[in-house]
């Protein structure tokens, strides 16, 4: 018997539904990362929409201000709760005409929730960071007779949007003298925003008897070369670190969305029974500090390595993924993943290893329509964060607060329907 009558176009979908709660909590900036699965549809249209729902719980503990020049925050608490829930959407359409297959689609790849607040020592870190994307894709495939199956080339490419925010404490408030204090609470605000092009490639091969597909695909880095946006230091003294504080004014960077290597696999391994699995690894390291100089317009002078900077220091990010599918009657189908992910973190952050377990079902009450719905519970490991010492010299922006943190748990659920016909 083979195995393409043995597996419902729901047992194969369950296997990409399951992975998805692991990107949700990848390294780096990763959100629901870039996915063009229901390009691979059996049917000749289909319509799927979706939502990622993630819950971490990732505690900042041992907090220390370390930087004296901007004040020590004292009386503040030593501990805060350092990540905020986010919902990741997907929408994407799939035609098919012949060999060709196509899929345009909506999705948020990148993106970040940071919310400590001030009341902590660490708050000339952060108080606040938000960092959205908006991804718009165009996909399409050409598959031919090789073998027992059919080999796809694939190419496409995405307009993506990103704009995001940071707080932060400048100037301890302690330091700003009676009656300025009742004006000037001593925080900063960042806002930024930029949109650029990028492209996909990658090549397929299935073997629908089997339930066989192994893909590997490419996603380009993405260049925002003009990323705009302004810096409010209006809660700042203008006396203190002039000629900047006291001002709200524009400023101006570059830096890159990571490029991204994926590779999958998924096949039959008995009746009812299917297997899968995926190693992906993205450019993380090309985020190391964001240097942001003001505006030309502003007649503001930009200092050595900007008027500000966002730090991150990445490394390379890896996930690896596996797991088992069982079709249970024409109707049901479940499955269950395990996930690691390296952290990216190189001592300057939270960002360390997770271990991500995901379960899943589909349900598909006709041929045209199925749900589908999958949950995952994941452990963040323990690690901790301050300076990073580079050829002997402290970099310039991480000496700013130092913090351990331990195993914490994040959880997440996906539910998605599709149309199919």
């Amino acid at each position: 018997m083979s195995f393409n009558k043995i597996f419902s176009g729901s047992t194969l979908s369950l296997a990409l539904v399951v992975g998805l709660a692991a990107p949700a909590s990848a390294g780096g900036l990763e959100r629901g990362g870039y996915d063009i699965d229901q390009l691979f549809d059996s049917s000749q249209y289909s319509v799927e929409s979706g939502v990622t729902y993630v819950s971490p719980h990732r505690k900042l503990k041992n907090a220390r201000d370390i930087n004296p020049r901007d004040g020590s925050l004292t009386g503040r608490s030593t501990t805060a709760d350092d990540t905020g829930d986010y919902a990741v959407p997907y929408l994407g359409i799939k035609a098919g005409y012949g060999p060709v297959d196509c899929l345009v689609d909506y999705s948020q790849p990148f993106g970040a929730t940071l919310t400590p607040g001030d009341g902590w020592v660490g708050a000339e870190n952060n108080i606040e960071t938000r960092i959205r994307s908006n991804n718009y894709g165009g996909t399409c495939s050409y598959k031919f007779d090789m073998g027992p199956g059919q080999f796809r080339i694939i190419g496409g490419g995405f307009y993506q949007e990103i704009n995001g925010s940071k707080e932060r404490i400048v100037l301890d408030p302690a330091l700003i003298p009676f009656p300025a204090s009742t004006i000037f609470d001593g925080s900063g605000r960042l806002t930024l925003h930029d949109s650029a092009w990028g492209w996909r490639a990658g090549i397929a091969y299935e073997i629908p008897e089997y339930a066989m597909r192994a893909s590997l695909i490419y996603n380009s880095r993405v260049k925002y070369d003009n990323l705009t946006g302004t810096l409010d230091l209006t809660q700042v003294p203008p006396t203190v670190l002039a000629p900047f504080t006291g001002k709200k004014f524009g400023i101006v960077g570059s830096a890159d969305a990571p490029d991204s290597l994926e590779m999958k696999l998924q096949s039959g391994i008995a009746p009812d029974w299917l297997a899968f699995g995926s190693v992906k690894w993205t450019n993380w390291s090309v985020l190391q500090s964001i240097n942001l100089c003001p505006q030309a317009s502003s007649g503001l002078p930009c200092p050595p390595g900007g008027v500000t900077s966002l730090g991150l220091y990445y490394q390379d990010g890896w996930t690896i993924s596996g797991g088992i599918g069982h079709k249970f009657n024409d109707q049901w189908a479940g499955a269950v993943s395990l996930a690691w992910d390296r952290g990216t973190s190189t001592g300057y952050g939270a960002q360390t290893d997770t271990w991500t377990l995901g379960v899943g079902a589909a349900y598909t009450p006709t041929e045209h329509i199925e749900w589908r719905l999958g949950g995952a519970i994941g452990l963040l490991t323990s690690g901790s964060s301050g300076p990073i010492i580079r050829n002997g010299t402290v970099i310039a922006g991480t000496n700013d607060a130092s913090y351990s943190f331990g195993n914490d748990i994040f959880a997440a659920v996906n539910t998605s329907i599709k149309f199919k016909f």
